[in-house]
């Protein structure tokens, strides 16, 4: 374990978050299981991460109720339906955009639907970061959104933008004025920015760090 993950996890506990660490992508899910109760209802964000270690299918095999958003055949109109749904579920099951050494997680959604979970609703908020996610502040978290994790989330779901192409985002050139600004088409997937630091509901969000590169 690295100074800078120990120096993250200490300032994720006196944020009142629980923080854990897997030193590779197979030891997350024996984690993840161990904070999860039969029978409790499961939703997700989508990740690159999880679907990296392979979480919604081991989810699927335990006793849970799903929130499934990944189910096969799902219409449109059913996934929203599980996006509203998840905010009632026990557990939330999601990865962060970025991870300060300040311990706070970092993120930006284009629905708001991930973030809104991860804000407030579900009981229980297990984040999975892998190593390439840890940031010295917020200010490079965001920037690592719009250098590294957009683009590719762009390419990846086939959404034409002017990230998608330029591998960048444009507020990050001398024009813009603001973190929000960028471009304006309905493709665009960073349109919500949320930093959460300490919270009053203590370990309701629950931090694995893995010393592995993961997902975006």
């Amino acid at each position: 374990m690295t100074e800078q993950i120990k120096e993250t996890i200490k300032a994720l506990e006196k944020n009142n978050m629980m923080a854990f660490y897997a030193q590779t992508k197979e030891d997350i899910m024996p984690i993840i299981k161990g904070l999860i109760k039969e029978g409790d209802s499961v939703a997700f964000g989508g990740s690159v991460t999880l679907d990296t270690i392979g979480a919604v299918d081991e989810i699927r095999k335990g006793n849970y109720d799903i929130i499934d958003r990944y189910k096969p055949g799902i219409s449109p109109e059913e996934r929203v339906k599980c996006f509203k749904k998840a905010f009632t579920a026990d557990v939330f099951l999601t990865s962060t955009n970025a991870l300060t050494q300040k311990g706070e997680l970092i993120n930006v959604d284009g629905n708001g639907n991930r973030i809104a979970a991860m804000i407030y609703g579900p009981d229980s908020v297990i984040v999975v970061a892998g190593l390439n996610k840890l940031v010295r502040n917020s200010e490079e978290g965001f920037e690592r959104i719009k250098e590294i994790a957009a683009p590719k989330n762009c390419v990846r779901l086939g959404i034409e933008s002017y990230c998608f192409s330029k591998g960048e985002c444009m507020a990050l050139s001398k024009e813009a004025h603001s973190l929000s600004d960028g471009c304006f088409t309905q493709g665009r997937i960073c349109c919500d920015y949320v930093v959460q630091g300490y919270q009053r509901t203590k370990d309701r969000i629950k931090v694995i760090i893995c010393g592995e590169a993961l997902g975006y």
